[in-house]
């Protein structure tokens, strides 16, 4: 019998010469789980919006149930039963959650929406697939495991059968992966099909039954889930060994570094985004933020870093105040800072790499000499930093913006660490970036930390935060719930709790270990 879905020989090469799938070959069989796994800029995402009538493909060939199809658009792959859930949510805030499921198909009654219809639908899909939501709660104030269901209903509610699920539990805590999965284990014994795009190798070995790897936009192989482990891989994903466990010496704790005390911060629209955060970081640890994304935790690192007001507080770096200062004072407070949004905030993206290695000090010895900078200083900096942290480039004069994600981030790191600060705040840092430079910057941070800096880590890979953490912190809804003196001795599912405000520690308890 023919595979459910068939891709045989697809290339897709875009106008400016970047080719993002080179003769790839996919096939899904009926009512299986299939991963799709592989680096950023593998070809992964790309081969799955041709499926999904996204993309066209340049040459090759689709087929579903055996028959050759042509999608000029998502319409087309929806008609045949196909529904993609895309890693950024499509949805209307202000609407419920009912009316942005049946959305663009709505049920109406004398020409106007029927919301009793709606909610109706929205319940018997709901009981249906194991997907709990509430019907009549508006998107903007439910959680991000409730959208993620959302979106799954949203392609049931249009037929789907083959459902695309990309980078799904990305911002999921681990009890909302949980459940996800075993929701997605539901839709396959009704008889559905998913194709599971991740880079959580762990997660591959639990959900799925077979998984294809890409590499440069080809494929490595298809293999048993069974049969593969998350060592191979990731050697598959990356061409060559990688070590997934980070090593981590003995913590030597030094001096209290960063000093943070009922740090309060009301946003433009007059909403309390912080609400009496207090905290240490000490010079040779990491002390690591977890929480859903939305908790507060990217206004507390742009409230540290000079790039927020804060409504009240206090926070000192070595005894210097550091809250509303200019970014550049707080950085010769002696802090550096690898922020969230690499392009909007780490980057000047059509300057060069070596500008932009230097942006940080550029008015100081020894690349200013009177009025003028020396760009022979800039370029020898920019050479050696290249060098040191393995920027893959033609050299050091090319605009930043023509790099890969992962070496856009490595440009970051190298200008950050190279500040010798006294205190490093990461928020996200492997965020968009492949297995290989996640390792590195792993690393990289661990470095830092033996070295005797205060590192201050904000990551919502739960996984990521636990493993490089000396003590843990846990955010809800702009508040600390929760302490972890030893972050490596804690459970993913006990943190989970307090990311999900089930659980919070007395102020005492806190305090004990703050």
């Amino acid at each position: 019998m023919a595979a459910l879905v068939e891709m045989d020989n697809i290339v897709k090469i875009y106008p400016n010469g970047v080719v993002a799938n080179d003769g790839v070959s996919f096939s899904v069989e009926r009512g299986e789980i299939h991963a799709l796994v592989g680096e950023n800029g593998a070809g992964k995402t790309t081969l799955m919006k041709i499926l999904y009538g996204e993309e066209r493909p340049t040459s090759g060939v689709i087929r579903i149930n055996g028959n050759s199809v042509h999608f000029h658009s998502p319409q087309d792959a929806i008609r045949l039963g196909i529904g993609m859930v895309h890693q950024n949510f499509m949805q209307i805030p202000s609407l419920t959650v009912a009316e942005n499921i049946v959305l663009g198909k709505e049920p109406t009654r004398r020409g106007l929406l029927d919301r009793k219809a709606a909610i109706q639908i929205t319940e018997e899909l709901s009981r249906q697939y194991g997907l709990k939501v509430d019907p009549e709660a508006t998107i903007e104030s439910v959680n991000v495991g409730m959208r993620q269901r959302v979106e799954i209903l949203k392609i049931l509610y249009r037929g789907a059968q083959i459902l695309i699920l990309d980078e799904p539990t990305a911002v999921l805590t681990p009890q909302e992966t949980t459940e996800l999965f075993k929701s997605i284990r539901t839709l396959v014994k009704q008889g559905k099909t998913v194709i599971f795009i991740t880079h959580k190798l762990r997660e591959v070995k639990e959900i799925s039954d077979r998984v294809t790897v890409m590499r440069g936009g080809r494929v490595m192989g298809t293999l048993l889930t069974h049969e593969a482990t998350r060592e191979g891989l990731a050697r598959m994903m990356v061409g060559r060994d990688v070590f997934l466990e980070v090593s981590k010496p003995p913590q030597v704790r030094g001096e209290k570094v960063l000093e943070v005390c009922d740090l309060t911060y009301v946003s433009e629209t007059g909403r309390q985004v912080l609400r009496g955060v207090s905290f240490n970081v000490y010079a040779g640890e990491i002390l690591g933020v977890a929480g859903v994304e939305g908790n507060g935790q990217t206004e507390l690192v742009e409230v540290l870093t000079g790039l927020r007001p804060a409504t009240g507080g206090e926070a000192r770096v070595l005894g210097t105040p550091i809250l509303n200062r200019t970014p550049r004072a707080v950085r010769l407070a002696g802090v550096a800072h690898i922020p969230e949004d690499r392009l909007t905030n780490g980057l000047a993206l059509q300057a060069t790499i070596n500008e932009n290695l230097i942006v940080d000090r550029y008015f100081r010895p020894p690349f200013r000499r009177g009025w003028f900078i020396d760009n022979n200083e800039v370029r020898r900096h920019g050479q050696q930093l290249i060098e040191i942290f393995d920027i893959r480039t033609p050299g050091g004069e090319v605009p930043v913006a023509s790099l890969s994600g992962g070496n856009m981030q490595k440009v970051i790191l190298a200008r950050e660490f190279s500040s010798q600060p006294q205190l490093l705040i990461a928020a996200q840092p492997t965020r968009g970036v492949d297995v290989g430079a996640t390792e590195f910057i792993r690393e990289q941070l661990v470095e830092q930390r033996n070295r005797g800096t205060a590192v201050l880590l904000v990551s919502a890979d739960l996984a990521e935060v636990m493993s490089l953490s000396d003590r843990l912190v846990v955010m809800y809804e702009g508040q600390i719930t929760g302490v972890f003196p030893e972050a490596a001795k804690a459970t993913e599912e006990e943190i989970g709790y307090y990311m999900l405000g089930v659980k919070r520690q007395s102020p005492e308890e806190m305090e004990a270990y703050l």
